[in-house]
């Protein structure tokens, strides 16, 4: 293949996996993100076949030198999760502006995923934005293939994990009226088949395509696939005419891993009927798409797995590390020593959170998360993508991955709410013949309620860093032990 191909979201939920099928077929892909330290990690920079460069969609004169050189460009760009109630605003801005690109780089093509929904249905807020990109996408002249699908089912998926949530935890379920609407879900690997489809085929160039699966299907329903897949009792499901999106969004954050300001626009989503008027997945893959029980196993089998290659988290900036000069800085510090090898007390350090919890005082951070959840944070509901690994950018519980230097050093910036900045950090180095094990929390207040919280909070970290610094110790003998 010779065709080179610019994508734009490639840390996404989408846009990595598609990353990795176009590499798996020899394209060329010069890969566009805020920060390219997550791609960087996730894949093989080696390969004379990926570039990973950081770019500033405001910025369209960088934008468009970076495209240069590029036939295609896909575009999977939204800022659902970071504008809150204006993100539609921000689409519309960032969408001129690659379109102005674009056509200054000469690409000859923009392939854009958008979302299903007639417009005289009364869109949602988040599906009349997804067909504005388009027209503000097509608006220099340069060829539009747009591809409009519904619900996208797939392990890490927003949509996929909230029906998974509300299911695994809610026997009984008072529920707004459009879980009765009907909609087109379609399996994840179908998009991506379907996006790298167009790449090959001329034909599609400056069209616009519905996709979806092979049965049109209302919540409910799958709800109650989702329970048989899982095992569960069949699932009491009571719709009612209360429950507003901003409500229902409300009841996903507590219950789900995925936050309001994500929830509440995908809920108002559901509410219209999403169903292709003509499916042309089977022009473009020449095989039917998978059923929605058949992309649900699927998801679900990765999940269970623990092969989840990308989640809705991905999608974001990695929050870079505060400037610790100036102001006051409140550090707690504290180490051990341990008596393993290097490869098996860093192998510990990865593993904690998620499932796995922090080795001590778990009721502790049980208690912080739900408090932080209650807030609007969070939480402890986001858990690990990976049970075992960890790589930059990765979400960790309310913690990220700022960075991790295999067998020496991992650091995690606090996304909880916070009055202040907090990082917590481990550093593991020999010390006489011996692993020493450091772990160093600091945080930046802000104000004077910033300061307050430190000096409230202090007296348990004796019982929680001091008890997960045990427990790290503990793990670390007993990998090393086990071989």
């Amino acid at each position: 293949m010779n065709k080179k191909i610019a994508i734009l979201g490639g840390t996404g939920y989408v846009g990595s996996r598609l990353v990795e099928s176009l590499l798996s077929k020899g394209f060329y892909v010069r890969a566009l993100s805020r920060n390219n330290q997550k791609l960087s990690k996730r894949f093989n920079l080696a390969t004379d076949n990926l570039e990973n460069l950081e770019t500033d969609l405001n910025n369209k004169k960088q934008l468009s030198s970076q495209l240069e050189g590029c036939e295609i460009l896909i575009y999977l760009v939204h800022s659902m999760s970071s504008a809150e109630n204006k993100y539609d605003l921000v689409d519309d801005e960032l969408a001129l502006n690659t379109a102005e690109a674009a056509k200054k780089a000469g690409v000859d093509q923009i392939i854009y995923l958008s979302g299903l929904g007639d417009p005289g249905d009364r869109l949602s807020k988040h599906l009349r934005s997804r067909h504005s990109v388009e027209q503000k996408l097509r608006t220099t002249g340069v060829p539009v293939t747009v591809l409009k699908a519904a619900m996208i089912i797939g392990s890490g998926s927003a949509s996929f994990e909230i029906l998974r949530y509300l299911v695994e935890r809610l026997p009984l379920m008072i529920t707004p009226r459009w879980v009765r609407s009907e909609s087109q879900p379609i399996g994840i690997k179908d998009v991506i088949d379907s996006i790298v489809a167009c790449v090959h085929n001329i034909d599609t160039k400056g069209k616009t395509l519905e996709i979806g699966g092979s049965d049109i299907r209302t919540y409910q329903e799958l709800m109650r696939i989702v329970a048989v897949e899982l095992g569960l009792k069949k699932r009491i499901v009571i719709p009612v005419p209360i429950l507003t999106p901003k409500l229902s969004a409300l009841w996903i954050h507590l219950v789900t891993p995925v936050p309001s300001s994500i929830a509440r626009p995908l809920a108002a989503g559901l509410s219209n009927r999403v169903v292709c008027k003509k499916n042309a997945i089977y022009d473009l893959l020449e095989r039917d798409p998978l059923s929605c029980r058949e992309a649900i196993h699927d998801a679900l089998a990765h999940t269970k797995e623990d092969d989840v290659f990308s989640t809705w988290k991905d999608s974001g900036p990695i929050p870079t590390d505060p400037d610790w000069s100036g102001g006051k800085v409140f550090i707690d510090q504290r180490s051990v020593m341990i008596s393993a090898n290097i490869e098996s007390v860093f192998k510990a350090v990865t593993s904690i959170g998620g499932d796995n919890g922090y080795f001590a005082s778990d009721f502790l951070w049980r208690l912080r998360g739900f408090i932080d959840s209650l807030i609007g944070g969070p939480g402890l509901r986001r858990g690990r993508r990976n049970s075992t690994k960890l790589i930059e950018g990765d979400s960790l519980d309310f913690w990220r991955v700022l960075q991790i230097t295999e067998n020496k050093r991992l650091v995690l910036i606090a996304e909880m709410r916070l009055p202040g900045k907090a990082v917590l950090e481990f550093v593991v180095e020999h010390q006489d013949g011996i692993v020493k094990l450091n772990q160093i929390a600091k945080f930046r207040p802000k104000g004077l309620l910033g300061i307050l919280y430190w000096y409230s909070v202090a007296p348990l970290h004796g019982v929680v860093f001091a008890g997960m610094l045990n427990g790290i110790r503990n793990k670390s003998i007993q990998i090393y032990r086990s071989g």
